[in-house]
């Protein structure tokens, strides 16, 4: 017995270890079996990241796809409403110039790809891909056939869907159930066409292409009366004799109820020299005449603008007005005038887009002349009004974007 005692002293140590392990053993079989569990967590990590980074992919391809549609919608829009332009500067109606209009906007639509590909419009008279008329105002989305409407309108619809020009794929989307997704981009284009006035152009920039010379409305409004003797050349840009349907009339009056006075009007500061009116015929209305003018260039409310008279059309500026024979021109329209010479006082209703076409400044009164003949164009820094009187012709602004 006393031999027994050194032995469990040295080996209970041991016994205890033993015992531990063996619970150990008994437990992790309880437990049962913990290898892979990392592997498990990692593998659901890894699904929840590849599935946001899946949406990110296909979020920006989206909204790729939506900023190319709108691209593509805008440009074949503005196109259309150019090629609208050329067609009204060609002399053909609105109503006759729809199939050209189409067919430019579809053009510029196909040269705008969208997800790779180039997108199609229906060009035919039934569809609404490509829809042509006039705009009350620039916020409406509703294109009409009212010509007292303000504003030539050009509006298009450009679509990715199952019918036309394929849905927008998605990439991983088909991963979730999602295939594709339809879009449609809308876009109008408009010409403003009630020019009622000029802004001041940038300093440096050039000048507007308003001429210092008035009309009276009366010879104005009696155009359909006048003969028809000259025609413009477009290909050679010259004028010719001959009937081009555009009838003419004389810019030179031999009239205007104001002794002494021919219809020159001072835009610029009192009392215009000929150098002036010769410089405002080449280079335009610049920024420091309107300056001078001290007030806008542009008809009240009331629809009138009181421009100061000058004493005539000087054969000074003679040379200056054939070197622009052929070109277009921006003049004012008077009601009335009153005062005699440098004092006359005009009321300028109206401008109106007309094209010189022939210049005799010499010789007897009778026989001078400045011929003019109404052609559109462009009112470049023009402001225009959406109601009231009717504030110009032959004029339109550059091409804007409504929408």
């Amino acid at each position: 017995m006393m031999h027994s005692l050194p032995f469990l002293q040295i080996h209970f140590p041991f016994l205890i270890a033993e015992k531990l392990a063996m619970k150990n053993r008994v437990d992790h079989i309880r437990r049962g079996p913990r290898h892979g569990s990392a592997l498990t967590l990692c593998v659901i990590l890894m699904f929840v990241l590849f599935s946001f980074l899946a949406f990110s992919i296909d979020t920006g391809y989206l909204s790729q796809a939506r900023a190319e549609l709108r691209r593509s919608a805008d440009a074949a829009a503005m196109a259309g409403c150019w090629e609208l332009y050329d067609q009204l500067e060609s002399g053909n109606a609105p109503e006759g110039s729809h199939l050209p209009v189409r067919q430019v906007a579809a053009s510029l639509a196909l040269a705008n790809s969208v997800c790779n590909e180039s997108p199609g419009l229906d060009t035919t008279a039934d569809s609404q891909d490509v829809e042509i008329g006039y705009l009350a105002d620039m916020r409406s989305t509703n294109i009409s056939q009212d010509a007292s409407n303000p504003f030539f309108a050009v509006r298009v619809s450009l679509s990715k869907n199952e019918n036309q020009n394929g849905s927008v794929p998605f990439f991983f989307g088909r991963i979730f159930g999602r295939n594709s997704i339809d879009m449609q981009s809308d876009a109008t284009a408009v010409l403003a066409r009630q020019i009622d006035g000029f802004r001041t152009p940038p300093i440096g920039a050039a000048g507007l292409n308003v001429l210092p010379f008035a009309l009276d409305v009366d010879t104005w409004n009696a155009l359909a009366t006048q003969d028809d003797d000259y025609a413009f050349d477009a290909i050679s840009g010259s004028v010719v004799p001959g009937s081009d349907g555009m009838r003419e009339v004389n810019l030179y009056p031999q009239g205007t109820g104001s002794p002494g006075n021919r219809g020159t009007v001072d835009i610029g500061g009192a009392n215009n020299s000929t150098n002036d009116i010769a410089r405002q015929i080449i280079h335009g209305i610049s920024a420091e005449d309107l300056a001078a003018l001290g007030q806008d260039l542009r008809l009240g409310s009331n629809g009138t603008l009181s421009l100061n008279g000058d004493t005539g059309i000087s054969a000074g500026v003679k040379d200056e007005l054939a070197s622009i024979i052929g070109q277009k021109r921006i003049i004012p329209i008077f009601s009335s005038v009153s005062g005699n010479g440098n004092n006359a006082d005009y009321t300028i209703v109206k401008w109106v887009g007309v094209r010189i076409l022939d210049v005799k400044l010499t010789g007897k009164m009778s026989g001078k002349k400045l011929v003019v003949q109404p052609a559109p164009m462009l009112a470049r820094y023009g402001t225009y009004a959406t109601s009231g009187t009717e504030w110009s012709e032959y004029l339109v602004s550059p091409v804007i974007l409504a929408q």
